[in-house]
């Protein structure tokens, strides 16, 4: 007994070194990998079946109790018996792929147990499909696990010798014959068969593992390509833009060749077939059309479906890209042979569709709403514009008659300033220095209104000068302490505009000597527009939108009374960095209005 339980693990050992280097072998993990469809249960039903075969000639002959030792097994005679391990691969078919193909596992391997005839030819012929079907039967206890864990395999690879074991004695005579035989083999073939499932499950588990941490891989290496590739699809898909993702592409999936187009034309193509492919040639694939119509990932399998037409293109992989859930083009990724797109290429350039499609999106989305942004800000400027204008514009009808020279300066500053308004909200920010010019023009507009009453200071830090703030953001704070604050005070009025860093952080700030503001109106100015008898604070609510719209609330307007009387405006800028400062400046004093 233990020299046969040797011999079969001899033989078993071999037959497992040669499974083991077949799953080393791309063509035969791929056949593993797959999905169960009715094609996919044959290539499953012959493969074990094949394996059963194998493990029928690394058998070992038993005649009159006498093993013999011979290398290959020919037909057996009716007084010759044998020890096998033909029904591993039929229970290993079973727990993979279930009783369907446990069964036709089994009845290839049973058949072929059946013509080697014997003494057991006609117990083995019916043991191996009966044993297919109890495998995979008790493979539906275990549908959580891909491949069964060897502890469990070896207990059910126990049963599957006990079962033949069994029908050998039901159906063989003469019956002592029968008992003999099964005491002779009974327990090699038990330990033997067990032991062999499991190392079987386990070398299937190292092989899905390898597969999962590849994929884990290609998932990780799609992230990268795709974080490469956000410049470009910042661009949108252009002929430029693509022809770099493409060559990206190409570099990092190592793959014969990739082409980028959109709905229409191919923008980009890099690898073989560069030279007859011309970007912006209509696309002709009858698959790639079938992917731009219903956006599914789709696989051509021969030379005819793919585009370019070169003969060493023969596979292709084709990835709909979306835009805002609509299809925006296609990735194409091309092959040499059918055979290298594996599982994995099929994941990655799904995961890398659904990544760039993402992005695409995002870009967009992006883009739009810097649109809408800049929409936003160009309608909040505008709205001051009316609002100064009307009011110097009745200034210059009363002086037309009474002062006809101030009246004709006014209205040169006034054009003056308008074309200076004009440039200024063409950008998103400007310096403080053209921020300083432009209220200077200002003020020399409406001293008329004031004369002598209201003095302004500005007071800098050095080197401040270009300091970058949103252009229009002083002149309506400071329209509202001359309207409001100071609108009560004869002679003696004051504004100080202060401009200070203090950890490149722009701090800046506006104050009067005025009124100050009612403590009613203090919560509701800057964060909506007022309605009161003096005004409706648009002005102001617009500078304070304008400072959250491009900075952020941290940068929204600060409003309070000074103690002493009159009020306060105070705003940071984040990120004044010596970088965008290039002056050195002075403090600027006593600007009369």
């Amino acid at each position: 007994m233990e020299a046969l339980a040797l011999l079969l693990f001899e033989r078993m050992g071999i037959l497992l070194i040669v499974t083991f280097i077949l799953t080393r072998i791309p063509i035969v993990r791929q056949l593993l990998d797959r999905k169960m469809s009715v094609m996919n249960t044959i290539y499953f039903i012959c493969l074990f079946g094949l394996f059963g075969i194998l493990g029928t000639y690394a058998g070992v002959v038993i005649e009159g109790g006498v093993i013999s030792s011979s290398f290959w097994i020919f037909p057996l005679q009716a007084n010759q018996a044998l020890a096998h391990s033909a029904l591993v691969g039929v229970v290993i078919g079973g727990l993979m792929g279930g009783p369907i193909v446990g069964i036709g596992a089994g009845l290839i391997t049973g058949s072929h147990l059946y013509v080697m005839s014997g003494f057991t030819g006609f117990a083995g012929g019916i043991a191996a499909p009966l044993t297919g079907l109890l495998a995979g039967g008790v493979a539906r206890f275990f549908l959580q696990e891909r491949v069964i864990s060897p502890a469990k395999a070896i207990f059910i690879g126990m049963f599957a010798p006990i079962v033949q074991m069994g029908i050998i004695l039901i159906v063989s005579v003469p019956s002592k014959i029968a008992i003999e035989l099964v005491d002779l083999i009974g327990i090699p073939m038990v330990l033997t068969n067990s032991i062999s499932i499991a190392i079987f499950t386990t070398m299937l588990r190292v092989v899905f593992r390898e597969e999962e941490r590849a994929v884990a891989y290609e998932t990780q290496r799609a992230l990268h390509i795709a974080e490469a590739a956000l410049p470009h699809l910042k661009q949108g898909l252009t002929y430029q833009s693509a022809d770099a993702i493409a060559r990206l592409l190409l570099r990092e999936h190592k793959t014969a060749a990739v082409a980028i187009t959109d709905t229409e034309n191919i923008l980009a193509h890099a690898g073989l077939g560069d030279m007859i492919l011309i970007p912006g040639e209509p696309i002709r694939s009858e698959l790639s059309r079938q992917a731009i119509g219903t956006g599914k990932l789709q696989i051509a399998l021969n030379h005819e479906d793919i585009q370019p037409n070169h003969r060493l293109l023969r596979a292709a992989i084709i990835v709909p890209i979306k835009q805002a859930g609509q299809v925006a083009g296609l990735i194409k990724l091309y092959f040499k042979k059918p055979q290298e797109i594996r599982s994995v290429e099929i994941v990655l350039a799904e995961g890398l569709g659904k990544l760039l499609s993402y992005q695409l999106s995002v870009a967009m989305h992006e883009s739009m709403e810097a649109l809408m942004k800049e929409s936003e800000l160009r309608i909040l400027q505008s709205q001051i514009n009316p609002h100064f204008l009307f009011n110097t514009l009745n200034s210059i009808i009363s002086l037309i008659r009474i002062e006809p020279d101030m009246a004709r300066h006014i209205t040169m500053q006034l054009s003056t300033y308008m074309r200076l308004n004009i440039k200024l909200i063409a950008s998103h920010t400007i310096s403080i220095q053209q921020e300083i010019m432009h209220l200077s023009s200002y003020l020399e507009i409406i001293q008329i209104r004031f004369k002598d009453q209201i003095t302004m200071e500005v007071q800098l830090d050095s080197d401040l000068l270009i300091a970058m703030i949103p252009p229009v953001t002083l002149q309506p704070l400071v329209e509202n302490c001359i309207k409001h604050g100071l609108k009560d005070r004869n002679h003696g009025g004051r504004i100080r505009i202060e401009v200070l860093n203090h950890k490149d952080t722009l701090q800046i700030s506006i104050e009067d000597n005025g009124s100050g503001i009612p403590p009613e109106l203090l919560e509701q100015l800057g964060n909506e527009p007022v309605n009161s008898s003096e005004g409706n604070g648009i002005g102001v609510y617009n500078v304070n939108q304008r400072l959250i719209g491009l900075f952020g609330e941290e940068s929204r307007l600060f409003i309070e009374n000074n103690v002493n009387g009159g009020c306060r405006f105070s705003f940071n800028i984040p990120g004044t960095s010596t970088e965008r400062r290039g002056y050195v400046g002075e403090n600027h004093e006593g600007h009369d209005c």
